[in-house]
């Protein structure tokens, strides 16, 4: 995006709707239902922009990354959800933004670029869609253009055992336990040629991948 400000240091405020959906839904969800756990949430910076990149195993993961986390996370969402009233109040108060089909990637680029410049952390999914084992497959480069175009950097995070908690063609989720693993911040790559967002890709697919073969946190992690 050319002509992008400097990069806010300060993290948008979280919504009152924000809140709600936080502490009286998800969190009670993810903490016992999932039994939930999360390590290595020091490496999240608290703010400024930042591109937060999980595998993606299921339905679950959204809301568990946008909450679990501590600060809001913006997540792109297709048009169609914004057409229902209430729905799209809560989703646009919780920061997803809108990408319409047949536009390609490059709105969802620009719109997710503009996000970061403000301050959020903005979610990816490496590999795009659901993958039925949890692991990052086929990598796309999107989230390596991001953090390319806005110099920030990037938050590997670990979504351990949300495909079988939630697998794909499920209708009802199975109580099983669902923990986050954060890693260490990666940084942008130098420029945008197609050799180096390949290689920060395949640095965050290794990043999130050796996170999932850990497991889950024991009960001595933080």
């Amino acid at each position: 995006m050319q002509g992008l400000e400097k990069l806010n240091k300060d993290t948008p405020r979280q919504s009152f709707v924000y809140g709600c959906v936080s502490y009286l839904f998800v969190f009670p969800i993810f903490r016992l239902l999932f039994r939930g756990k999360t390590s290595g949430i020091s490496n999240l910076p608290k703010t400024g922009g930042v591109v937060v990149v999980s595998n993606h195993g299921s339905h679950l993961d959204p809301p568990i990354l946008g909450h679990a986390l501590g600060r809001p996370v913006a997540f792109m969402a297709k048009s169609e959800l914004f057409r229902v009233p209430i729905l799209s109040f809560i989703i646009s108060a919780c920061g997803a933004y809108k990408v319409n089909r047949g536009t390609g990637d490059r709105e969802a680029i620009r719109t997710a670029s503009k996000r970061l410049v403000e301050g959020w952390a903005t979610g990816v999914f490496l590999d795009g869609t659901r993958q039925d084992n949890g692991r990052v497959n086929e990598p796309k480069p999107g989230a390596a253009l991001l953090a390319a175009r806005t110099g920030s950097p990037v938050l590997p995070v670990a979504i351990v055992n949300s495909h079988r908690a939630f697998p794909k063609g499920s209708f009802f989720p199975r109580l099983v336990s669902i923990h986050l693993r954060v890693g260490e911040l990666i940084q942008p790559p130098s420029t945008r040629k197609k050799e180096d967002l390949i290689s920060t890709t395949k640095e965050i697919q290794l990043a999130i991948n050796s996170m999932l073969d850990q497991g889950l946190i024991n009960s001595h992690s933080r």
